[in-house]
């Protein structure tokens, strides 16, 4: 049984039990996490709260999502190719964000393409929420950073290939740096909230075509705004 929580930033202390659990085997590779329902019972909060420790566990590399089957505990790759993407991006620092676009140049134009053809109706609200959050965000880096990640994850998990999930959360803290610098440059965050709007669009008519170009221009105004 998990410990139930009553201070600040809960989330974060579900974070921390559960990789406490892993850590004294508890937990192991594989082990099926309970339901939705039944964590927020356990750790005496609200299944939102909960939802926000999947999402911290799933960027972390510590669970995977199956879709259909429900959140189980990784072997930690996603983790160790964080941490190597981490030591990149110290030694890098010149090219790193170059190297970052050309990186999602290859991968997020097909996976909007991809999702255009798959994504269900929740995915879609996701994407829908995430642009509204943006879009009253455009003086707040910080929030339209976090919105805009979840954009892009929501797209990931459109696919519907778990594959692709692994490899957008293997990348998330770099492309959070990228975003961030990107949304001090004066209009970024402008530009970039046209392009989702644009993305967002194909992905709702199911033209994957669209999508895939669409995304290519968003992409091109990450690299602009980058440089």
């Amino acid at each position: 049984m998990y410990t139930p929580i009553q201070s600040e930033l809960l989330y974060k202390q579900i974070v921390n039990q559960i990789e406490s659990r892993i850590e004294v085997g508890d937990l192991k590779i594989g082990d099926q996490l309970p339901a939705e329902r039944e964590l927020a019972a356990q750790f005496d909060v609200s299944r939102t709260v909960v939802r926000e420790a999947v999402k911290a566990l799933l960027q972390k590399g510590i669970v995977e999502i199956q879709p259909g089957r429900g959140t189980f505990i990784t072997n930690g790759i996603p983790g160790a190719v964080q941490h190597a993407l981490g030591m990149l991006r110290k030694f890098d620092s010149v090219n790193g964000s170059s190297n970052l676009v050309e990186v999602r140049e290859i991968l997020e134009p097909e996976i909007a393409a991809l999702a255009a053809t798959r994504i269900t109706e929740g995915h879609i609200a996701k994407m829908k929420k995430a642009v509204e959050i943006m879009e009253t965000a455009l003086n707040d880096a910080e929030t339209f950073v976090e919105a805009d990640l979840d954009f892009h994850i929501a797209l990931a998990e459109g696919t519907h290939n778990p594959i692709i999930l692994i490899l957008i959360n293997s990348i998330i803290d770099l492309l959070r740096e990228q975003r961030k610098r990107t949304g001090l440059v004066p209009g970024g965050l402008e530009r970039g909230q046209h392009h989702h709007k644009i993305i967002l669009d194909a992905i709702i008519r199911r033209d994957s075509q669209a999508a895939r170009q669409a995304m290519q221009d968003h992409l091109q105004q990450v690299r602009e705004d980058s440089n």
